[in-house]
């Protein structure tokens, strides 16, 4: 396979920043064109949650390379003009400030956008947490002596509770499920994120689903659970999930089903690529469609794509990995975890806040999770079932 002549990168975060040193660095030398909905340069999204919403990074600390490091990749950025529709068979899109953009291979890399309460839009002192922007406007809004709840009990809504409780907020973490993560870490490690938060002065109210908002005036006045109490708050983050921005792929010809679907080199359609937590490929070591939102495999899958671009011709198939810091906890996961695995202790203690739990399901490891034990746990994820198969070296 001949190298295109251009390539149209649809996206200026990491995966699409990736996308791009990956293919200089295999030495492609064509046009290559970066369109960004954000009028920001690459920026980084986990520290949004942790050091530059507690104030100590200054936001230009989350960028992820230097504008000389940049024009050095003699790529055009095109910032500020969101992708508007895609036609597929034509390669070209159509962005919402009236461009037209053509190119013989395209990456589609819009991420995610975050889900959102009904009645929420307009409504003051309600946030979300995405871009560099709503982690200001959120850290503005923290004036003194307000109250905040955090809704959403995954990932993301526990590093917002854990960084507002440092900030010296009164938090309120709220969500359906038992205790933090616990659909995703089972009970051992969830009820122990819930005594690290409930230690730190952030308030639980779990296992009770939020079905609304109250106002006073056009600002938010509190939150409402189904079992009938109210969180009074005057500030709300609604951090419970986000879906792939694939709405303006309406019509393309590309299939999006939580996600761009691609096959197994990352393909959506002939020229057409995915790459990050838009993309959902099928993954050939776990015989599954799998789409992953973390930053790790935002990285890992744009340097797959710019490899099937350029004719490597290469199957995507990593280990799943992902981290998150919650106050001292550093949890990294290798593999895949699930409520209902059996879980042991294979190394350190739990007692002592270091140790690196096993998953089984069948009587095989589907993943292992370190807790303030890195080197570890990522020791122990060739102990996962089928690793030798997929596990890629793909960074």
């Amino acid at each position: 396979m001949n190298a295109p002549g251009d390539v149209l990168v649809v996206g200026a975060s990491a995966a699409g920043l990736a996308t791009v040193e990956a293919l200089r660095r295999k030495g492609y030398e064509g046009r290559v064109t970066v369109l960004g909905a954000e009028a920001h340069l690459p920026y980084d999204r986990p520290p949004l949650s942790k050091q530059v919403l507690a104030g100590s990074w200054a936001p230009g600390q989350a960028q992820l390379r230097t504008p000389a490091v940049l024009s050095a990749l003699d790529a055009e950025f095109l910032l500020g003009d969101p992708a508007a529709g895609l036609d597929a068979a034509a390669r070209a899109v159509r962005t919402a400030g009236g461009r037209e953009l053509t190119a013989e291979a395209i990456v589609l890399a819009t991420g995610l956008r975050p889900r959102t309460l009904p009645g929420q839009d307009g409504l003051a002192g309600v946030h979300v947490l995405r871009t560099l922007d709503d982690t200001l406007a959120l850290r503005a809004d923290l004036t003194p002596g307000k109250r905040a709840v955090v809704v959403g009990d995954g990932v993301l809504g526990t590093e917002l509770a854990a960084t507002l409780c440092g900030l010296g907020v009164p938090v309120t973490l709220a969500g359906p499920q038992p205790a933090p993560l616990a659909c995703q870490f089972g009970p051992l490690v969830a009820e122990l994120l819930a005594k690290l938060h409930a230690g730190r002065g952030v308030q639980l109210r779990l296992g009770a689903a939020v079905t609304g908002l109250a106002d006073e005036a056009g600002r938010v006045a509190g939150v409402c659970l189904d079992s009938g109490e109210v969180l009074p708050a005057d500030v709300v983050v609604v951090a419970f999930g986000a879906a792939p921005a694939t709405e303006w792929l309406s019509g393309s010809g590309v299939l999006c089903d939580n996600g761009v679907v691609c096959d197994s080199r990352c393909r959506a359609a002939d020229g057409i690529y995915a790459a990050g937590d838009v993309a959902r490929w099928h993954h050939e070591g776990l015989d599954l469609l799998l789409r992953l939102e973390n930053r790790t495999n935002a990285t890992e899958q744009a340097v797959a794509v710019a490899g099937n671009i350029l004719g490597e011709d290469r199957p995507y198939t990593p280990v799943p990995y992902f981290w998150t810091n919650q106050f001292d906890a550093r949890i990294h996961v290798h593999g895949t975890l699930s409520a209902d695995a059996e879980v042991s202790v294979v190394d350190g203690d739990v007692a002592g806040g270091r140790f690196v739990a096993q998953y089984r399901r069948d009587g095989e490891v589907t993943g292992v999770l370190g807790w303030n034990m890195p080197k570890q746990a990522r020791q122990r994820r060739q102990e996962i079932a089928g690793v030798p198969a997929f596990a890629g070296g793909q960074a």
